[in-house]
């Protein structure tokens, strides 16, 4: 488990990784700020990176795709989404372009509390090692960058 501020990621049994953050915001703006393609550049990934969104079609069947370029490159994101329950609930696929055949399925739930939202992100790996993997490659740093980025975002504090 890593803590920083207040993001949480967990590695659990059966290759999940769950991702949880408490936001001062109602879950209303926090969904709009995991769905709408205008606002994910501006908290999406760490900040060396310049996120952009080639495809979000935000509904069942519809195709997203965030491309990051950075100092050591460019790396592309894609997915389908499963579900979409506003402002509750988000289920997708998730695949590294750079490693194809890797897919996961991420669930990304918003709780109310208080007027804050409880937003867990459980991510399902196909393997323990795809899981490790994962953890290797950085995905909990950015976990953490990502989640203060997004907790700044004039869209989600207002």
């Amino acid at each position: 488990m890593t803590e920083n501020g207040h993001t949480t990621v967990t590695a659990e049994q059966g290759g999940k990784i769950v991702v949880t953050r408490v936001f001062d915001a109602s879950r209303e703006l926090v969904f709009k700020a995991c769905t709408d393609s205008n606002l994910i550049p501006q908290w999406w990934g760490p900040k060396e990176y310049d996120t952009s969104v080639d495809a979000m079609d935000v509904r069942p069947r519809g195709v997203w795709r965030y491309v990051q370029r950075g100092p050591d490159g460019e790396f592309a994101f894609t997915g389908v989404y499963h579900t979409v329950m506003p402002p509750e609930r988000l289920v997708y696929t998730f695949e590294f372009e750079g490693m194809p055949d890797h897919v996961m399925l991420e669930t990304v739930t918003f709780e109310e509390q208080n007027g804050k939202t409880k937003m867990t992100v459980t991510d399902v790996f196909q393997t323990v090692e795809d899981r490790d993997g994962a953890l290797q490659s950085g995905m909990k740093e950015g976990a953490v960058e990502s989640g203060d980025r997004f907790a700044e975002l004039p869209a989600v504090l207002n």
